[in-house]
């Protein structure tokens, strides 16, 4: 059996897949990716490659882990190393605008965006758009960024006051305003581009929510209180006997990115159309939502990964 490489820049989103493939006795190695070199001359470590590159690793001080990770795929690839969500992949996960192209690619709705760079360009945006919109980081994760505006002298103020958040690739999303009839978005997991269960995540306390249990511990990052992580934790309900809209076609997104692993998130408008806005292929997972489900997201990433492990 080959050894399972992770890539990643945060150890705590990692330390449940590792106690996973330890419980199976799987090999495996821990690449944390800050600071390192690419010697281009050498030859990777036999074995398979799971990347788990965030848009967000900026956020915890290591801003350039997405290009040293960039760089690490590319050596894979020429060394004919298996990957899984390979350079491709991370693509898209550090650009929603990669994201969108390749939702419509397949005719998957997205809400209306454009990708603005300057604060003269957010507001040609609105004119554009005509309505409500979301500002949002094309390179982001967690929510980062994102704001909501009905109207355009409040846009205005925001993005030539203080408070004004740029994304660390320089570009802001203006996005049409899908009002949803309840607070609610859903979360599609798939792993090995099998459909493993969709989750509904309670978003009337804000935009910034993600499955991991992390986010409700990071109050500057997640609209979370951690002074009542359970009661945070029901906000995320794993659905029985559900069946998301477009998982074919979610699946050809995964197909034609190099995408093994991801989560898929869309939320519905008022006549109930599906509208599909984020793509993670750093997918995280709510265990308080899991254990209650009697599911296990990791336990079956394992599986995949040393099944992959032992076919190389």
């Amino acid at each position: 059996m080959g050894k399972i490489h992770i890539l990643h820049e945060n150890s705590e989103w990692t330390e449940p897949l590792i106690e996973a493939l330890e419980k199976r006795r799987l090999p495996y190695q821990d690449w944390f990716l800050d600071e390192g070199i690419v010697d281009l001359k050498t030859e990777p470590p036999d074995g398979i490659f799971y990347n788990r590159m965030s848009a967000s690793s900026h956020t915890r001080g290591h801003r350039y882990s997405p290009e040293l990770t960039a760089a690490i795929l590319r050596w894979l690839w020429r060394s004919n190393r298996i990957v899984l969500n390979g350079f491709r992949a991370l693509d898209l996960e550090i650009s929603k605008v990669v994201q969108y192209t390749a939702l419509e690619e397949v005719g998957i709705p997205v809400p209306r965006t454009i990708a603005a760079a300057g604060q003269k360009g957010i507001l040609e945006a609105w004119d554009r758009i005509g309505g409500s919109v979301i500002t949002k980081h094309n390179r982001a994760g967690k929510g980062l960024g994102v704001r909501l505006f009905h109207d355009r002298n409040a846009l205005q103020e925001y993005v030539v006051g203080n408070d004004f958040e740029l994304s660390v690739d320089g570009i802001t999303l203006v996005q049409e305003y899908i009002q949803a009839p309840e607070p609610y978005i859903i979360r599609v997991e798939l792993i090995g581009r099998e459909f493993l269960y969709a989750v509904r995540v309670d978003t009337s306390e804000g935009f910034e929510l993600c499955p991991a249990d992390a986010c409700e511990l990071e109050i500057s990052t997640c609209s979370f209180e951690n002074e009542n992580v359970l009661g945070q934790s029901e906000k995320f309900e794993i659905l029985s006997n559900f069946n998301p809209p477009f998982v074919s076609d979610l699946q050809k997104v995964m197909e034609n990115n190099d995408i093994h692993v991801a989560g898929f998130e869309y939320i519905l408008d008022k006549k109930g159309n599906p509208y599909y806005y984020d793509i993670n292929t750093n997918t995280n997972y709510n265990a308080a939502a899991e254990k209650r489900a009697g599911i296990s997201a990791m336990d079956r990433l394992a599986e995949y990964l040393g099944t992959v492990a032992e076919e190389c």
